[in-house]
């Protein structure tokens, strides 16, 4: 450890281009994991809310909340301690440009948001809203119109922040849920699009037109999840190889350039090992320099990026990343111990 610090205080310009490097890829892939992980976050975090373990969906909706048809008649057939309706709408707020996804069910449901503000909707028309749609917008007693629903329709509470498919969730009555969906439409009984259990649901033999689901089933299954979710991680993955192959070239490059060096400290008698251990240690040192800075970089910059833009900081995620890029770096640094090896003294040194 003692030469490798040394060395690199000598080199600082060509150690301070690989730790550069390291920087910068390893800053690239904190803002690509937190942008990763807070889009991920409104995609599902609604769902996820709902502390639920179970959901009961038709059977022909491919395992997809939205296209899920059922009614209360099927509400009734589901067995569970703890169950509640839902039905979804997804719409936008007139005048606005905002779109929102509106979430139907009772106003004792036990999945409904802790509200922050104001009260539980009672009657028809009474909406309950989260805080990042609320903002400086919205206050508790203003009404919103949605879509094509003619009626006003009042704010009579405030949840924590709350999102579907990167949309604000607002919660309703079921009534109100159904005009703003099917509006004047004759129905014969009471539609929902599933139904929510707190524990695991127990299925009418005789019904074979619903299937239950695990919450994380369900939110595997909303569109472009997983796809997104796939493809922000493969290129994460990808920048890794990267991070080794960029500390390998380098290592190498560097040391090539001191074969000369490595030669006359052969002649000393100092072995292979001794040197081998320093180009790890370089190596280690180039990779904790690096993640460290880039992590500082990346934290920073999350507090200037703009609100619209999701961005969410998994600790442990990082600091698993942090120990990837040292073990790369480590293995890159690998790469020159054989040239090291083959180094012969007296062809070094001119002999």
């Amino acid at each position: 450890m003692f030469l490798a610090i040394k060395e690199m205080r000598y080199a600082k310009l060509r150690y301070g281009l690989i730790i550069g490097m390291m920087v910068l890829i390893a800053y690239v892939v904190f803002m690509l994991s937190g942008l990763a992980r807070g889009l991920a976050e409104e995609f599902k975090k609604g769902v996820d809310d709902w502390q639920a373990q179970e959901i009961v969906l038709s059977e022909e909706a491919n395992k997809t909340l939205a296209a899920s048809q059922l009614t209360m008649d099927d509400f009734e057939q589901v067995t569970a301690k703890q169950k509640a309706p839902i039905g979804i709408y997804s719409g936008a707020i007139k005048d606005q440009q905002q779109n929102v996804t509106v979430f139907g069910t009772t106003n004792d449901a036990f999945l409904l948001p802790k509200l922050i503000k104001g009260h539980p909707f009672k009657t028809k028309n009474e909406i309950i809203i989260p805080e990042n749609l609320a903002k400086e917008t919205y206050q508790i007693g203003d009404t919103i119109k949605i879509g094509n629903y003619p009626e006003p329709l009042k704010i009579v509470g405030i949840t924590a922040e709350n999102y579907y498919t990167v949309t604000p969730v607002i919660y309703t009555t079921l009534d109100t849920w159904t005009q703003l969906k099917f509006g004047d439409q004759p129905l014969t009984t009471q539609p929902i699009n599933a139904v929510v259990t707190k524990e695991k649901a127990q299925l009418p033999t005789a019904n074979e037109m619903m299937v239950s689901l695990t919450i994380p089933d369900l939110i595997e299954n909303i569109p472009g999840y997983s796809a997104q979710n796939l493809t922000l991680d493969a290129m994460i993955y990808f920048l890794f190889v990267v991070a080794t192959a960029v500390v390998g070239i380098f290592m190498y490059v560097i040391t090539l350039q001191k074969t000369a060096i490595f030669g006359v400290m052969k002649a000393q008698g100092i072995r292979n090992r001794f040197i081998a251990n320093s180009l790890v240690a370089q190596a280690f040192i180039v990779g904790m320099i690096g993640v460290g800075l880039a992590m500082v970089l990346a934290f920073g910059t999350s507090f200037i990026l703009p609100e619209v833009m999701p961005f969410a900081i998994i600790w442990s995620q990082w600091l698993v990343y942090s120990g990837l890029f040292i073990i790369v770096a480590i293995i890159g640094g690998l790469f020159s111990i054989r040239t090291v090896a083959k180094v012969d003294p007296i062809t070094a040194i001119g002999g």
